[in-house]
């Protein structure tokens, strides 16, 4: 029977909970980036950088890449 260690506890944990990525600031007022995936518009400005996806997209994004461990 093998002990589970704090160490190993916090190993295992953060392989299934990767670092979120950097996330732009919202945007109070338009133009909003569309999304990448539908094209709908985003809580973000057309100035932000990267990947921009709508909430919908965003969610579903986050349900594809969780961990099912």
């Amino acid at each position: 029977m093998t002990e589970t260690t704090p160490a190993s506890a916090s190993a295992a944990a953060s392989y299934c909970a990767p670092e979120p990525a950097p996330r732009p600031e919202l945007a109070a007022e338009g133009p909003f980036a569309a999304c990448v995936l539908c094209q709908e518009p985003t809580e973000y400005p057309t100035s932000a950088r990267g990947i921009t996806l709508c909430p919908v997209c965003e969610w579903q994004e986050a349900q594809r890449t969780a961990c099912s461990g």
